[in-house]
């Protein structure tokens, strides 16, 4: 039934009480306003993913690519005019620059979006030679805020939020949580300083100092530096804006014996670490990411594991992600339907209606149900599996919610509230 490539390459909550809404000043409207032209049918949209197979984000990489299959397969099954021709690359991270030869094979097979990447110092390596090829790129989860107003020729939309929520919702919780002294450390690219900046800025708005922000860089192996410095101003709570070099720097807190309960995690690492830590190394330490609440989509999550075992991948373990990766894809498929085109300027001028973002659309919860109504003449204005979306004039969502988790004796993590 499946019509999309997938080439092997190797082996979440919404927020909920916080609306979203994010003003950009650099680009004019990707999309705003409805002038596309009348569906079209048959139609062939290559699109590809430059996902992290590899890298310090590579444990998200199962979670997106599953969701962007489970959409394609979804989309080509639905019959509805449009199939998705999808071709699976790998982002890497800024150290070993997978990109730098997989943009350019995604690129040269003719695909007129991509996928990616998860990073936002990675998206931004690539932003430039994607968007001047007149190719979209989607993120499911680039959060740094440096893309609202990035000059991207209207050609860029992410489905995750910018850091400026989730980092609210961080500085916020440590506050809330009694800390008033706070030491970070920190990934130094767009993502790790810009979360840092608006964490700080809420938690000190709060009451609280930073006394304590050390920075590293992608492809550091030693962090002695940065926990003694930390741990030198003698913080009430740490928080570890990182991607996986938490797992080195988690140790040596453990072992200076610094509490689990006052640390705190991000979406660039917020992972079930089994048995990858004794039991008991992360009890009661709390972390955040974009994402709804998981029990508002465990029909979903099923479903999509069900679908990623079935074509002979391992059982997932983590779904981070894992529905905005989905709701990229269906996004494009709908656009693409809605500008009877699968070129990346057509498809990203009907990209903001389809989500809701301008038009009076009619609400619908699948692809085929907004399917229809885009091929009866109507509007379509999709609520996806990671919420509403409702791009604005620049192609960020403006509807969004922040999970707060926290961590067991089996050092994985389980969903406490929205933020």
């Amino acid at each position: 039934m499946r019509a999309f490539t997938k080439t092997t390459l190797g082996g979440i909550a919404l927020v909920g009480s916080a609306a979203l809404v994010l003003t950009g000043c650099a680009s004019p409207a990707p999309g705003g306003g409805g002038e596309t032209s009348a569906p079209a049918e048959d139609l062939t949209f290559k699109i590809g993913t430059a996902l992290p197979v590899t890298g310090n984000l590579a444990f998200l990489g199962p979670p997106e690519i599953a969701g962007t299959e489970y959409a394609a397969a979804e989309v080509n099954e639905a019959g509805k005019g449009i199939t998705i021709d999808l071709i699976q690359g790998d982002s890497g991270d800024t150290d070993n620059k997978a990109y730098e030869t997989e943009i350019p094979r995604l690129l040269g097979e003719g695909v007129t979006a991509i996928v990616g990447a998860a990073s936002s110092g990675t998206s931004l390596q690539f932003i430039d030679q994607v968007v001047g090829a007149d190719v979209i790129q989607f993120s499911p989860a680039n959060t740094s805020a440096d893309f609202t107003t990035y000059d991207d020729n209207d050609l860029y939309f992410r489905t995750a939020p910018s850091d400026v929520l989730q980092g609210q919702v961080l500085g916020n919780l440590i506050a809330e949580d009694g800390h008033q002294t706070l030491g970070m450390i920190v990934l130094n690219d767009s993502y790790g300083t810009g979360l840092a900046g608006f964490t700080k800025e809420a938690f000190e708005a709060a009451g609280g100092t930073v006394v304590a922000e050390p920075t590293y860089n992608t492809g550091d192996t030693n962090f002695s530096a940065q926990v003694s410095e930390v741990l030198a101003a003698d913080p009430d709570a740490i928080a570890l804006i990182t991607f996986a070099e938490v797992s080195q720097i988690v140790p040596e807190l453990v072992a200076a014996g610094y509490p689990a309960e006052n640390l705190y995690f991000v979406d660039g690492n917020l992972a079930n670490f089994g048995d990858e830590f004794p039991p008991g190394t992360l009890t009661n330490a709390k972390g955040t990411y974009p994402a709804v609440d998981p029990s508002s989509i465990t029909d979903f999550s099923a479903a999509l594991n069900e679908y990623y075992v079935g074509e002979g991948n391992p059982e997932l373990t983590d779904f981070t992600y894992a529905p905005e990766s989905y709701d990229a894809v269906i996004l494009l498929a709908l656009a693409a339907l809605k500008a009877g085109s699968t070129e990346g300027p057509a498809v990203a001028a009907a990209l903001q209606e389809v989500s809701g973002g301008s038009g009076d659309g009619e609400k619908c919860f699948s692809f085929a149900e907004c399917a229809d109504i885009i091929l009866g003449g109507g509007v379509a204005d999709y609520d996806g599996v990671s919420g509403p979306i409702t791009f604005d004039e620049v192609g960020d969502p403006t509807e969004a919610s922040i999970g707060i988790f926290q961590y067991g004796e089996d050092n994985n993590y389980s969903f406490l509230r929205l933020g």
